[in-house]
Parts: C-alpha cells; structure tokens; sequence
C-alpha cells in the first residue's frame, strides 16, 4: 500500500472518528438538557391547570364543527380527563373538544415522565358522535385500556383506566 493511501485512510478514520464525538456530545447534551422548544404563533395559548398538563387553545376541527352548534355536550358526556396514579396523580384537563397527546415529548397536552412512556405515546380524540377515543400512537410498551392492551382505535367508556406505563388516566364526569 502506498504511503499517499495510507495517510487517506487514516485521515478518513480520524474524521469519522471525531463525528461519532460530536454525535455522541449532542446526545447527551440532549438527554440532561431536552430540546428547545418554541412557540409557533401567538394563537396557542399555553395554561397549566396543575402540574406538568398543558392545554392547547380549542381549535376546531372538522369533524367537531357539526357538533358544537348550540354549544351543549351530550348529556353523561365526561367532561375532564383525571391522573388517578403516577408521578402526575390529582392533574385534570378539561375536555373541550381539542385532540389530548400523551407522551414524553414537550409538546404534548400531558407530558409524562415516565421510563415506560413513549415520546409520542397515545392520543385521546372526540369523533364525530362525541364519544372519546383514546389510539396508541405505536409506542413500544403499548396503552392498556382496562387491562387490554390497545391496537386499534377504541371508544372510552366512562371512567375506564387508561395505563401508560405507571401512568393511569381516566375520563370523568
């Protein structure tokens, strides 16, 4: 091999190398510090009722714009999802007809700091009846819903335990 080759591969492996560096640094530095979030306009409106929830402006989607002519629920209709156990106990979110997201991600309506939690765990959305929906979003330890792991879209009976790791929710009247 000639010295010219030689001196190639090495800088090569050098430079590879010192990319797994960087590549590594930036993971940690993510893993102690999070990601950067920012706020994409001024018509989200962040208000925490307790805790670690969040919840987005009531936006309207489509399929909610029929039901929310004369602006009265359906009677038995819950009204707020309820933490009943894990590190979030005693945290409610008022059900508005907005789509909720639950994970680890800091975007989401209720971020949970959970080992067993995926980023984007699951999502609680109305249809178009006004009953609610709770979909595991493909996380890797599933959503139970009365101890039946979840792999399908499924409407949620009231006050049904929803188990995301150590994590139990609950709609409530």
């Amino acid at each position: 091999m000639s010295e010219l080759t030689l001196t190639v591969m090495r800088l090569g492996f050098l430079a590879v190398l010192w990319l797994f560096v960087i590549v590594a640094v930036q993971v940690i530095r993510s893993d102690l510090f999070g990601t950067r979030v920012t706020q994409r306009g001024s018509r989200r409106q962040d208000t925490r009722p307790q805790q670690n929830a969040r919840q987005a402006a009531p936006a309207t989607p489509p399929q909610q714009r029929g039901q929310q002519g004369g602006g009265r629920q359906r009677r038995g209709a819950p009204t707020k999802l309820v933490v009943s156990e894990g590190t979030l106990t005693g945290t409610t979110v008022a059900l508005q007809g907005q789509t909720i997201t639950l994970g680890r991600a800091h975007d989401s309506t209720i971020v949970l700091d959970d080992d067993y939690a995926s980023s984007r765990h699951a999502r609680i959305y109305p249809d178009r009846d006004g009953q609610w929906i709770v979909e595991d979003l493909g996380s890797t330890n599933g959503t139970y819903l009365d101890r039946t792991r979840l792999t399908t879209p499924t409407p949620i009976p009231l006050g049904a335990p929803i188990r995301i790791g150590k994590t139990v929710i609950e709609l409530r009247k």
